[in-house]
């Protein structure tokens, strides 16, 4: 095959190049041309740029930042190392829903099959967790027998038959995103904005979707410190998105406290299934409608997000996006029963309960420690070849503007690993501040992008 003449116009051939030396001018501060960028991005597909050489340049990137126009060619690179997914002939829209990360973050569980059951579409390709953070899929694997692993035919199949699919990255969708997102996790990468908008962007244009909402977290438990950080992202991923065609719009949403009181695999299953039967925490609660509105919205089907909020509440309320879940369940291989009785997720053998040493008002919390609390414990992975422990976690009894007694407890630790357990009540005991005074109330919503 001859070679591609883009890649040519640069002046530099592709059988001539060394990663080594696109390594030192990105360390240097240098841009990287179309023809640069798409061979790191088909070596990491193909293998045959090696691991820590890879490493080497996310942290480069991680560290020296990439213009726009190199974040648009990395994800157009990452899109073309695998294949796109064509639901055209599905009559609605299709959309989807991906948040940046955060502690407690089970949005998602919630929000698709309530878009799903007003009528709308939802292929979520979606990942492992990252650092501190939870990931969907290890989330829905607490369900006995769920699968993941869906081939391209099967996720088809499932989005048909219940309007909504979870499924992980197959071979053939991202393939470079898939080893670079399993890179970044080891390597302290995870926070470049470049890399993140890439990696979403790759996976979600391959899913063939019409309108995309992003859930930017800002706050300490995000990966995006500030709310400065988090609206310089999520412009970044609503141009990105606008540039290829597709509808989008971003929420900056608060992430100095988890989002609801549950963390943990099991544990936020649980507690996404109490919101789709019409209970929940109330930030949890409300943050999932506005979420499944504008998706709705949209979508197209709605003529307004307040029109979207009514409907997203009316398929709660009526258990209809309950009862598609349960479908989704039952397609995907596991025990729908778990809808009904939530015993039958996994339980940890031990809890411990961290209580207050002194009255007053929780006025800050260090989210970022809770998360990482919960991974020790075997909710996540400190390493990549770490096992997960689907009942360990952490349910938070109070939150930022919380009055409290001394001796009530903070939070229940559920653990099943004993030798873990005094690490992560280690860093537990160093994670709220406790005050005479309450605190200001932030707004779960900080701001909206795109709109």
């Amino acid at each position: 095959m001859p070679p591609d003449p883009r890649l040519l116009m640069a002046g530099s051939s592709p059988a001539l190049m060394r990663a080594v030396d696109l390594i030192r001018k990105k360390r240097d501060g240098g841009e990287l041309t179309r023809d640069e960028i798409a061979f790191l991005v088909d070596g990491a597909a193909r293998g045959t740029v090696p691991d820590y050489q890879l490493s080497a340049w996310l942290m480069a990137v991680t560290c020296r930042g990439m213009s726009r126009a190199e974040t648009a060619l990395l994800t157009e690179a990452m899109l073309g190392s695998g294949e796109v997914m064509d639901f055209s002939a599905l009559g609605a829209a299709k959309v989807d829903k991906h948040s940046t990360g955060g502690v407690g973050d089970k949005t998602s569980l919630v929000v698709a099959p309530v878009v799903a059951a007003a009528g709308l579409y939802v292929p979520m390709i979606s990942g492992r967790g990252l650092g501190h953070t939870g990931g969907t899929l290890d989330k829905l694997e607490a369900i006995r027998g769920f699968r993941v692993d869906l081939s391209l035919a099967e996720f088809r199949a499932a989005l048909e038959a219940c309007g909504c699919a979870f499924g992980g990255q197959t071979p053939e969708i991202a393939p470079a995103d898939k080893r670079l997102y399993a890179l970044r996790d080891v390597t302290a990468t995870v926070e470049s904005p470049a890399l993140i908008c890439a990696s979403i962007m790759s996976k979600k244009l391959a899913e063939g979707i019409d309108a995309l909402v992003f859930d930017v977290k800002v706050g300490d438990g995000a990966f995006m410190k500030s709310e400065g950080e988090g609206v310089a992202l999520a412009e970044l991923l609503v141009d990105t998105a606008k540039r290829v065609g597709k509808r989008a719009v971003a929420l900056i949403t608060d992430m100095d406290k988890p989002l609801g009181r549950k963390i943990g695999n099991a544990l936020e299953v649980e507690e996404a299934l109490e919101v789709l039967r019409g209970r929940g925490p109330d930030d949890l609660c409300a943050l999932c409608v506005v979420l499944a509105a504008w998706m709705i919205f949209l979508g197209g089907r709605s003529a307004s997000v307040e029109e979207g909020k009514r409907l997203a509440e009316e398929m709660i309320a009526s258990g209809r996006a309950r009862d598609t879940f349960r479908r989704v369940i039952k397609q995907q291989g596991g025990d729908e029963r778990v809808v009904d009785d939530l015993t039958r997720l996994p339980r940890a053998r031990g809890t411990e309960i961290m209580r207050a040493r002194n009255s007053g008002f929780v006025t800050r919390m260090a989210c970022e420690r809770i998360g990482r609390a919960s991974v020790v414990l075997g909710g996540g992975r400190e390493k990549k070849e770490d096992a997960i422990d689907p009942a360990a976690g952490v349910v938070v009894e109070k939150k930022i503007g919380d009055a409290v007694r001394a001796g009530e407890p903070l939070c229940a630790v559920h653990y099943n690993a004993e030798e873990r357990l005094g690490e992560a009540l280690q860093m537990l005991e160093t994670s709220f501040v406790i005050a005479a005074e309450a605190p200001q109330r932030t707004p779960l919503i900080r701001r909206i992008v795109g709109a």
